[in-house]
């Protein structure tokens, strides 16, 4: 019986006439440089090979270069990295979108930022820099933009009116924001409805943008870290050990075995409070105020022994290339294991609270469903994912810092609706209560950053995290004096905020928030 071909061999034998070249190298991805346009490679590895994409790169050198990454699902299942070159002159590229519908705003994001065009993509502009403010034609990630002169002051168009879908008799539209009470950061949503249902909703972001991978160019890797560690204050240590892997997989360095324990001990630390969180939004959006009291105190809980273990209540300053940037005694190890020691069971008892709730479930149950199809189609990510089906998360599938060393088990839910995704919650956080409980038994001493790595290392590398809201990839160029070239990031919110409309269409106004607090998005992931 002759042996299955791997997955180089089949693209290397059916796409021979679509590729210029195709190797593997060290850590099994697979690198792939194509002659012109990419999308039936991309739509064989998705739909035929069940890769999920990562992410679009545009890098601008004196050509422009589109990077392409597809990671599998499953643990060993590898990734596939497509590169496609093309002249400085030529400003158009086919569109992946029809047929990879993931790509649909990692396309719509690069023509705002770069100013190319996607033929055939069914709906271009109006996305990162709004036309009723900004206009076409920005382009500031292009190398000819100067970042450090302020761009021309526009005025609001009095013109301008959102792009309307329904036309029938007593269609109208709802705007939600962009400006919330209390602290809710700016999110424009148009919802589209005859009668009280939603029929369409459409979310409007980047009202913030502070162009983090602009303002990167030019940096040392270490001032960069920076930037990548304080886009999203609530996940910090994710974005920025994301980062810091890229570093280190450039610099050729590895962290020392108690830096990467400790790593995993505090990237679970902040997936437990995030995700604590996230349960207090929940039940603060169904008006159970003393559940959402019961929550917040436990999300209190955890800020304050993340600001006595660590030094900062939202574990700032800690990675840095190579490890960490101070070690933590056995001691302050051990205490923090016993503080955990009580959460878990606190964190049952709300939940079998929430569960005999019928209020409460009447409102999540069967609401705001987002089905296993769909969940793939849009490549989402996550807890959102999960409790789709769709069961992916880097910890196995990728393994990084020594995640294979400890026992995890991944939540799958099939309901998809707002009760599904809560239970993804719930499941998740008692099991970052046991990895840490683990890492702390098994904490091996020794030093917690390797050896000084060159100044002038270069390269290019990607770093990925599966952080509390879901797979997070950082991309990172570094050129010949260590200084970042390009920098690009896909944070878990961009991703599952392309998905949410499917979650709010068809439900009623009411539903609304609930749905929104359920998916647990961030903002300011996107105002990037």
């Amino acid at each position: 019986m002759s042996a299955q071909p791997s997955l180089l061999e089949e693209i290397t034998s059916l796409w021979a006439d679509e590729i210029l070249a195709a190797s593997q190298v060290r850590g099994g991805q697979i690198i792939v440089e194509v002659r012109r346009d990419p999308a039936g490679l991309c739509e064989w590895l998705a739909n035929e090979c069940g890769l999920q994409l990562a992410g679009m790169v545009v890098k601008e050198t004196d050509g422009w270069e589109l990077h392409y990454l597809f990671y599998g699902r499953e643990p060993g299942a590898g990734s596939v990295a497509l590169t496609l070159r093309a002249p400085h002159e030529q400003d158009s590229f086919p569109s992946l979108s029809a047929r990879v519908h993931a790509a649909d705003w990692q396309e719509r994001e690069a023509e705002d930022h770069f100013g190319i065009h996607f033929t055939g993509h069914p709906r271009l502009g109006d996305f990162v820099f709004h036309d009723e403010e900004w206009g076409e034609g920005l382009a500031p990630m292009r190398k000819s933009f100067d970042a450090l002169h302020k761009p021309l002051q526009r005025h609001p168009d009095p013109d301008w009116h959102p792009r309307r879908i329904l036309r029938a008799p007593g269609a109208f539209a709802m705007t939600v924001g962009p400006v919330h009470g209390g602290i809710t950061e700016p999110a424009h949503f148009i919802l589209e409805t005859v009668g009280e249902d939603v029929m369409r909703a459409y979310p409007r972001l980047f009202f913030k943008y502070r162009a983090v991978e602009k303002m990167a160019e030019g940096k040392s890797a270490d001032d960069a870290l920076l930037l990548a560690e304080r886009f999203n204050a609530l996940q910090a240590f994710a974005h920025s050990f994301a980062f810091c892997q890229a570093v280190e997989k450039i610099a050729e360095i590895d962290a020392p075995p108690r830096a990467q324990a400790l790593r995993v001990a505090l990237l679970e630390l902040e997936r437990l409070r995030s995700h604590v969180g996230a349960i207090r939004g929940i039940c603060g959006s169904t008006a159970l105020a003393v559940a959402e009291s019961q929550a917040a105190i436990l999300e209190e809980q955890l800020l304050r022994l993340s600001g006595v273990f660590c030094g900062h209540r939202y574990l700032f300053g800690l990675n840095v290339p190579g490890g960490l940037s101070r070690d933590l005694s056995d001691e302050a190890c051990q205490d923090m294991s016993q503080r955990l020691d009580g959460l878990d069971v606190s964190l049952d008892d709300l939940d079998r609270l929430l569960s005999r709730s019928s209020s409460f479930l009447d409102r999540l149950e069967e609401v705001g469903i987002v089905t296993f199809q769909q969940a793939k189609e849009h490549g989402l990510v996550g807890p959102v994912a999960r409790a789709s089906g769709l069961v992916c998360d880097l910890r196995l599938a990728h393994p990084y810092s020594g995640y294979e060393r400890y026992h995890l088990e991944v939540p799958e839910e099939n309901d998809g609706d707002g009760y599904a995704r809560l239970r993804v919650l719930f499941f998740e956080a008692r099991q970052s209560v046991g990895v840490v409980r683990q890492v702390m038994k098994g904490l091996v001493s020794g030093p917690v950053r390797a050896e000084a790595r060159p100044a002038a290392v270069s390269g290019s590398a990607v770093g990925w995290v599966e952080a509390a809201g879901g797979a997070a990839f950082h991309w990172l160029w570094l050129d010949g004096k260590g200084r970042v070239e390009r920098y690009r990031i896909v944070p878990a919110s961009f991703v599952n905020w392309h998905g949410f409309h499917l979650a709010a269409e068809g439900f009623a106004f009411q539903d609304f928030p609930i749905i929104l607090s359920t998916f647990a998005l961030s903002v300011s992931e996107n105002d990037r």
